[in-house]
């Protein structure tokens, strides 16, 4: 009795182990896929180039920022006015509340000048990335600026 119970025991851990694994590699993938968006979209606003916002940003998508709060249609037209030397990323960390939504946060560090002053050397940031028509699209960004 004793033999059938371990045996039991060992079937059931293991089988829980195979369903976690199965289940970190799709979020890993997801995650993957969300910061690859994230970063293609920072060397986009690096480079003035508005056809990943376009793409990639949905349609009601609200950005908040030191500079203020902004919509598609007024990040696309204040896109000329920022002159970026630098971008690098980092400390990315993941939370998936429902499988067709991914919030993302990580540290930004950046140099650069928009609306004619210095943006803030390094931020804290935050995208909110909803999967609509089978497309990951970023709904919300949101950064707030780090003590020095």
């Amino acid at each position: 009795m004793k033999k059938l119970i371990m045996i039991l025991m060992i079937a059931i851990a293991s089988t829980s182990v195979t369903f976690g694994q199965k289940k970190m590699s799709k979020d890993a993938k997801v995650e993957d896929q969300i910061i690859a968006l994230e970063k293609a979209g920072w060397e986009s606003w690096k480079n003035k180039d508005s056809s990943w916002v376009k793409k990639n940003a949905a349609d009601d998508i609200l950005i908040i920022s030191s500079a203020g709060v902004a919509d598609k249609a007024q990040y696309i037209t204040d896109l000329p006015l920022c002159d970026i030397k630098s971008v690098m990323l980092e400390n990315f960390k993941t939370v998936m509340p429902a499988k067709d939504t991914v919030i993302l946060t990580y540290t930004a560090m950046q140099d650069g000048i928009c609306y004619g002053q210095k943006i803030p050397s390094q931020v804290r940031a935050m995208s909110y990335y909803v999967k609509r028509g089978g497309r990951w699209l970023e709904a919300m960004y949101m950064e707030t600026p780090m003590a020095q």
